[in-house]
């Protein structure tokens, strides 16, 4: 333990394995806060007199402490603390106990539990074995953006034109965001404009006020659109007195309604303006420009360093002790309001969704015609954390595996999650995961947040949604282009009668649900209807190419 010095102000630090803390009384953790005394003359036992003495039986202590728990270093992290009679709080990686002075808590710092250096417990080992941990056969599959000689040969007059400025306003969350700046670069292109950095409209529902460069990586975006795409910061100053054209497309445009419709004033003005490119421009496009989708989608588009580095700490705490299962719920009171649909928590919280939905009919995103048990039987609706635990359960999850809670806030707390909580107890959020101050640049930012939740989920071994939506479809096709890895998509619509059949013993539930799944785990899967897919949700082929010497195993 480190001694105060000549009063300077140090910090003390004290780690051991949790287990053994948990076991220290409040007075003993308070007698190990303060400054070591000097040595007492007459103590028998003074370490000052015999350190070798001392070190032998703190030794022994140690050992002996050690044989009373059993070697038990099996969970990196306590479990996900909503279980806790008294409600949560935030975990930490190993015990960093603080010198105080003056009453004053110091700063903590990381425990020195190392994560990457613990023998792995034998149940550990056998859930990595799982066949739930296994990948799906790519089928060769792999990133592809040749772009053909005439795109190319066009690109040198695009980069190079000083004419046309395109502006856009961004609206929606970070995943929304993401989705029309992929389509924001291709209108540049299509209109061979030079892109100003998209504006991020305040978000008037989590007030996050954050920029482009917040949460992308501005100057990587730049530099890997530099043949495509120019990417300027601002308006030159020959430009900034001009009156822009705004406009706002209709859903589903094509290159050429876009051309017809702002060349003409675009080339006249120099600077055009648009609003609410969410799904305005067509799924359908030439070869070249699905290409660049991907690209500005899986290459252009990297988070910001601080957003990076932390997401992949974060991933990397949850990936020290094997592979882990990262979920994305889709329960908070704003998704069960706007799918028409309600969570199954009691009478009170469907009063709750029910008259949030009445007084703001807006909302309601959903089929107006369809009652919710009509949307829950086609599979319209968000699973609750029972279902979601009976499907885990159904496709082979071990009970300890490791999973990684992605999303806000569910409806009800900590009770909505207590069927998970009960069958997969090591179940963690960022909150859980972050040390101590690691979230405080990110406060009140619910785009930083969403962007930390979409590093680890990208990184986990399986990814499931509990219901659609922009982070879903944008992580399936993340995955794909990745290498094909794990992404389940729940079968909701075949799969809920069978959730409703209290008779169907469990172990031939399980058997149905497993074989209802047995195609929907990741596997390559061709966007063969043009006109409704998303290249960047279903890259296969048009951004991905198949190896002819690949053979299945």
């Amino acid at each position: 333990m480190a001694k105060f010095k000549n009063n300077a102000k140090k910090l003390s630090y004290i780690s051991v394995p949790s287990q053994i803390i948990n076991s220290i009384s409040s007075s003993s953790i308070q007698s190990l806060l303060d400054s070591p005394k000097k040595c007492a003359r007459h103590s028998k036992f003074s370490r000052c007199r015999s350190p070798r003495l001392f070190l032998f039986t703190l030794s022994l202590f140690a050992f002996f402490a050690m044989l009373k728990f059993g070697f038990n270093l099996d969970a990196p992290f306590p479990p996900f603390l909503c279980s806790t009679p008294n409600g949560p709080s935030k975990s930490k990686l190993g015990v960093a106990l603080a010198s105080r002075k003056g009453g004053a808590v110091t700063e903590p710092l990381i425990g020195s539990v190392q994560l990457h250096d613990q023998v792995p417990h034998e149940r550990g080992e056998e859930a990595e074995k799982s066949e739930f941990w296994e990948q799906p056969d790519g089928l060769g599959y792999k990133p592809c953006l040749d772009f053909s000689r005439e795109y190319r040969r066009e690109s040198e007059g695009v980069v190079k034109s000083r004419r046309r400025y395109l502006m856009v306003v961004v609206s929606g969350g970070m995943n929304q965001q993401r989705n029309q700046i992929v389509d924001a670069v291709v209108i540049a292109r299509i209109l061979g404009a030079a892109l100003v950095v998209p504006i991020l409209q305040v978000n008037v529902i989590w007030g996050d006020e954050s920029e482009f460069a917040d949460i992308f990586d501005l100057e990587h975006f730049k530099s890997v659109l530099a043949n495509d795409v120019r990417v300027v910061s601002a308006l030159p100053s020959t430009h900034l007195m001009t009156r822009p054209v705004e406009g706002s497309p209709p859903l589903h445009v094509t290159p050429s309604w876009i051309r017809s419709r702002y060349l003409r004033r675009f080339n006249r003005e120099g600077v055009l303006l648009l609003r609410g490119l969410d799904s305005r421009l067509s799924k359908d496009l030439p070869p070249d420009l699905q290409k660049l989708r991907c690209k500005v989608a899986f290459h252009a588009l990297r988070f910001a360093k601080p957003v990076l580095e932390l997401g992949n700490n974060i991933a990397e705490r949850m990936k020290s002790k094997g592979p882990y299962l990262a979920l994305h719920l889709r329960m908070e009171k704003d998704v069960w309001v706007r799918t028409g649909c309600l969570p199954g928590l009691s009478a009170e919280y469907d009063e709750i969704v029910n008259s949030e939905r009445i007084q703001r009919p807006e909302l309601l995103t959903a089929r107006s015609n369809m009652t919710y048990h009509e949307r829950k039987l086609a599979g319209l609706c968000p699973l609750n954390a029972m279902e979601v635990t009976r499907l885990l359960k159904a496709l082979g999850a071990p009970k300890d595996a490791r999973i990684y809670w992605a999303g806000g806030q569910p409806l009800g707390g900590k009770e909505a999650l207590q069927p998970l909580i009960h069958e997969f107890p090591h179940l963690y959020s960022k909150e859980d995961l972050a040390l101590p101050g690691e979230l405080e640049p990110f406060a009140n930012k619910a785009s930083l947040m969403a962007a930390l939740d979409y590093i680890v989920s990208e990184k986990s071994d399986v990814f499931m949604p509990s219901h659609g939506g922009n982070m879903g479809h944008a992580l399936q096709g993340h995955r794909a282009y990745a290498g094909h890895k794990t992404y389940i998509t729940p079968n909701k619509r075949q799969m809920l009668p069978y959730f409703l059949n209290s008779s169907l013993p469990e172990a031939e539930f399980n058997r149905i649900v497993k074989e209802l799944h047995q195609d929907s785990l990741g596997q390559p899967e061709l966007r063969a209807s043009k006109a409704v897919r998303d290249v960047t949700k279903y890259p296969v082929p048009q951004c991905m190419c198949n190896d002819p010497h690949h053979h299945s195993s």
